[in-house]
């Protein structure tokens, strides 16, 4: 079964804890909550498109293109088939994942600061037309 890339976007979109207004801010002006949508629907996303989408969502395009969950969930349960059988998997990283939680706590903090202070100029500029049509 051929790998599907819009499905793979919502899954990392979702990992990080981002909405597809959020990701459609990011992309830029002509994205919208729907066309995000869309595009999580696509098997197939065209690779320059990919790459813009990696870089907000700050993994490599390849990992959105090679993400196949199945071989994950298929590698984790070999590797627990194959232990001492006493279900035990040691994880050292090399870096400390509450770090790395609390990075992507702060991106995701200061992208909403960034779409709510948009939304502000929204409102300030409806206001502003609607006063001078009066």
């Amino acid at each position: 079964m051929p790998i599907h890339h819009g499905r793979n976007v919502k899954r990392f979109r979702e990992m990080l804890g981002l909405k597809q207004e959020g990701l459609a801010y990011e992309l830029g002006e002509e994205w919208t909550q729907k066309r995000v949508s869309l595009l999580e629907q696509k098997e197939v996303i065209e690779q320059e498109l990919l790459e813009q989408i990696a870089q907000v969502l700050k993994v490599p395009a390849e990992a959105i293109k090679n993400f196949d969950e199945q071989a994950v969930i298929n590698m984790i349960a070999d590797t627990i088939n194959n232990s001492d059988q006493s279900g035990s998997i040691f994880y050292n990283p090399t870096f400390n994942p509450i770090d790395k939680v609390l990075e992507l706590v702060e991106e995701n903090k200061k992208l909403y600061e960034r779409l709510l202070e948009s939304e502000k100029e929204k409102v300030a500029l409806l206001k502003e037309v609607l006063y001078q049509t009066k």
